[in-house]
């Protein structure tokens, strides 16, 4: 189940109590678009249902990244165009099913069968609308512009800037409610990526994960993951050892010992 806030005139979140997860859909005068889709085909059809009670305008989606929580539920929106960054589609082609295991096996291990269930039987739909750097959607009076704005959370984030609401959907870029996931990352990349949110001048930013934030909560989550970043600098240069990182962080040691992990693994 979910919840709609509607943050902007025409553009909403829908707030869903599974992983604080949220969705996004911005309506125009011929079209709406979808941002992301759920964890699974019965996810995706809940927000596809609920999309039909706010607007009838034929729908495309854009995935801000591939993970399964994201792009999961995009078969319950039919055959429509769904844009991603090249990235993300190479990404499902190659770790989809992986994504499908590990996670069927997180909640089977939980006693979460049905949701174990219900991720195994989504069917995975590739993107079919490239942007690897920019693109416009005109929705009819208004235009959504994606932008791929550089390697953070994972190497093929986009965002979804709505200029005339001043809203971005930032998808796991920034998290608001939890420390931002290392797990696919870029940590010494992602703070530029922050900045080009910032730069937009939205004031709103729907984060991938928790509520709607405003512009200084994202410069101080940017603010953080340049301390994370210089932390992993210094440990990978050896200069620091990774015990002294985790102390200095501003994320708890789970969170920062992944960063630390990713950046080894890139340098």
């Amino acid at each position: 189940m979910g919840r709609w806030a509607e943050v902007a005139d025409r553009v909403w979140v829908r707030r869903h109590d599974a992983l604080d997860l949220s969705l996004g859909l911005v309506a125009g005068e011929r079209a709406c678009l979808v941002v992301d889709t759920g964890a699974d085909e019965a996810q995706g059809a809940g927000f596809a249902a609920a999309v039909r009670e706010l607007t009838g305008l034929p729908w495309s989606v854009v995935l801000t990244h591939a993970h399964f929580d994201h792009a999961f539920g995009t078969a319950a929106f039919g055959d429509c165009p769904v844009w991603a960054h090249p990235g993300c589609r190479a990404d499902l082609v190659e770790h989809g099913e992986a994504q499908r295991s590990q996670w069927a096996r997180y909640y089977r291990e939980r006693g979460m069968k049905d949701a174990a269930a219900r991720i195994e039987a989504a069917r995975l739909v590739l993107p079919d609308r490239a942007v690897e750097d920019a693109a416009e959607i005109d929705l009819g009076g208004r235009v959504v512009r994606l932008a791929h704005p550089g390697p953070g959370h994972t190497g093929h984030d986009l965002i979804a800037h709505v200029p005339d609401s001043g809203v971005v959907f930032a998808g796991d870029l920034v998290e608001q409610g939890a420390p931002p996931s290392f797990d696919d990352s870029f940590p010494g990349q992602w703070p530029a990526a922050v900045d080009r949110i910032l730069a937009t001048g939205a004031r709103t930013v729907v984060p991938g994960h928790g509520e709607p934030v405003d512009a200084a909560f994202v410069a101080r989550q940017r603010d953080e993951l340049a301390e994370v970043a210089a932390l992993c600098l210094a440990v990978t240069k050896g200069e620091i050892p990774a015990e002294e990182a985790l102390a200095r962080s501003p994320y708890p040691a789970e969170f920062t010992s992944d960063a630390l992990g990713r950046a080894a693994a890139l340098a």
